[in-house]
This record gives C-alpha cells, sequence and structure tokens, in this order.
C-alpha cells in the first residue's frame, strides 16, 4: 500500500515531485470504484482529492494511518470534515487558488448570455448572418446582484463594477457595515430583493444543510422576466427542475450553469434551451489555478508526511 492515495485527475509539477519523493499511487478513475478504494486506502497517510471522492465517516475508518486530506480545491462538501476532526486526521484545502479563475468565468459568463454570444456563433456556423436576431444586452447601468460576497463574490462583482454595474448583495454573513460593502459601493438586500431587483443573479454560495436546493421555482419567479441566473458556486444549491420550469415559463431571460445537481448530469430539458449555456465545471480549471491548487495540497501532503505544520488547514 502507499503512503499518499491520489483517487482523481490531479497533475502537474509538483505532484511530480511528490511522486518523486514519496511512495505514492494515483489513479484518476478510483473514485468510482469504492470498494478497490478503501482496500487502497487502508495502510494510506496522505489522501489527495477533488470534488469527486466521497470522503465520508465509512472511507475514513477503512484508513486507520491516515493523517491528512487534501482536497484540491475550494469546498469540503464531499469531506466529513467533523469526523476527520475528531479522528486527528488534518484537513487541507485551497480555499482562494482557484478564485480569480471563477470569477472570470462568471463574467465570461454573463457576458455570452446577455450577448447571445453561443447562439449567435451557431447560426453562423450553419450559413446564418442575422444581426438583428442576436442583438444583445450591455453590461453598463445593469445590476448586478451576488448571492454571496465572500472571496469569489467580491473578486466577480470587483470585475462587474468596472464594467459600469450597480451591485447589490445578499449575504446572511454580513452586516451592512462590512467593509466589502463599502469598497464595492454595493447595497445589501434580502435574497427575495435582490431576486426581484436584479437584472443578473450569480450565485457564489458554499453548499451547506442550508443552503442546499435553496434556490427554487419559487425565488426564480420573482426575477425580471430579462433577468439573467449565473451559478458557479455548487449545483445543489439549485433545484434544477423548479429552474427549468422557470425558464420554460419565461419568468427569466436565460441562465448559465457550470455547476449541476448531479455530475456529470443525465439529459435534462436545460440541454435544449437556446438561452442556456451549460459547461462541465470549468470554472477552477484554467492553466495558472491549477497549478495553485496542486502546489498547494502536494506542499501541505509534504509537510505533514514529514511531521511538520501544513498551511491551508480547515478548522470545522
Amino acid at each position: 500500500m502507499s503512503d499518499v492515495l491520489v483517487t482523481e485527475n490531479i497533475q502537474g509539477v509538483s505532484m511530480n515531485r511528490l511522486i518523486q519523493e514519496h511512495d505514492v499511487e494515483f489513479d484518476a478513475y478510483l473514485w468510482q470504484n469504492t470498494d478497490l478504494l478503501k482496500q487502497k486506502i487502508q495502510n494510506t497517510k496522505a489522501l489527495i482529492v477533488r470534488n469527486q471522492t466521497k470522503v465520508d465517516r465509512e472511507l475514513i475508518d477503512a484508513a486507520p494511518e491516515l493523517k491528512i486530506i487534501a482536497r484540491a480545491g475550494a469546498g469540503l462538501d464531499n469531506v466529513d470534515t467533523e469526523y476527520a476532526h475528531e479522528k486527528g486526521i488534518v484537513v487541507c484545502f485551497t480555499p482562494d487558488a482557484n478564485s480569480l479563475s471563477v470569477a472570470e468565468l462568471t463574467i465570461g459568463l454573463m457576458l455570452a448570455l446577455m450577448r447571445k454570444i453561443p447562439e449567435a456563433r451557431q447560426d453562423t456556423l450553419t450559413g446564418g448572418w442575422n444581426r438583428l436576431k442576436f442583438t444583445g444586452t450591455e453590461l453598463y447601468g445593469k445590476s448586478f446582484g451576488l448571492i454571496g460576497l465572500g472571496r469569489i463574490g467580491s473578486l466577480t462583482a470587483t470585475r462587474a463594477k468596472a464594467f459600469g454595474m450597480n451591485i447589490l448583495a445578499a449575504d446572511p454573513f454580513l452586516k451592512a457595515d462590512a467593509p466589502q460593502l463599502k469598497k464595492l459601493n454595493a447595497t445589501l438586500l434580502s435574497l427575495d430583493d435582490l431576486l426581484a431587483e436584479s437584472d443578473v443573479v450569480s450565485c457564489h454560495s458554499p453548499l451547506t444543510p442550508d443552503t442546499r436546493k435553496m434556490l427554487t421555482y419559487q425565488h426564480f419567479r420573482k426575477m425580471k422576466p430579462d433577468a439573467f441566473f449565473i451559478n458557479t458556486s455548487r449545483g445543489e444549491v439549485v433545484d434544477e427542475r423548479g429552474l427549468t420550469q422557470a425558464l420554460l415559463e419565461h419568468k427569466l431571460a436565460g441562465a448559465a450553469l457550470d455547476v449541476r445537481e448531479t455530475e456529470p448530469p443525465k439529459q435534462s430539458p436545460l440541454n435544449q434551451m437556446e438561452n442556456v449555456i451549460l459547461t462541465p465545471h470549468i470554472a477552477a480549471f484554467t492553466v495558472e489555478a491549477q497549478d495553485r491548487v496542486v502546489d498547494s495540497v502536494c506542499e501541505d501532503v509534504r509537510l505533514v508526511l514529514s511531521g511538520k505544520k501544513a498551511i491551508n488547514v480547515f478548522e470545522p
């Protein structure tokens, strides 16, 4: 059995170095085989995962030698952090490494939605030249509502502000005098008011028991009929059936989803809608972000295996 077990496709210079320095087993598809994973993890000291590997109590109990769980990404909803903490296992993640890339994709999706770029491209490829059909909408002067104004939400808002957008925010952890609100000249609203007033709504909420399916059909029907919805956070915060119904009823103008309730998703009416952009959870997948993520998790694993304290430790 190996000291380090990598269960998903996590590659880079730092990973190559870790493989040279330690006994590492790398299997990009091991997360798909739970029984085999439990066998291979028995004597593992370090586990490196992304978001597909379910690191639950059962898996943790199968690894009595485990010292560190390193999550290559910001979210920890696939890791039972409290149980790991009880077992004395260090949980590391990369909360800031991919924030900029997620913010940039959000802006890109907003532009693509409001300027109808995917539809215009497809029409042009098939011989069309329908300029009036693809008349879009400017970002300037529009209200941009962010559900969650943490690091990613703030970075996204900063970039939207450069387009001359008005920033609205709904975040239960913020008070009206929060520094980031003042810096962005943003208005703090309730979720319902934000949905009603925004021209574009972008979700940047972590997945918790409180946020699971927090956006339902009843929420989407409160949006302006010419407004757009973007989600680059976690698919499970959205009730997809409710979003689909709202789109079919023209309660909002369109949506862009980088994350889905189930990944990879099953066939859905969303796939057939011209006003919906679907991408395969790529927000963090830039060369630069992935280099930072892999560097971070590999360094924390290296530190823990050498008896030192990890840097990016999650404290439940």
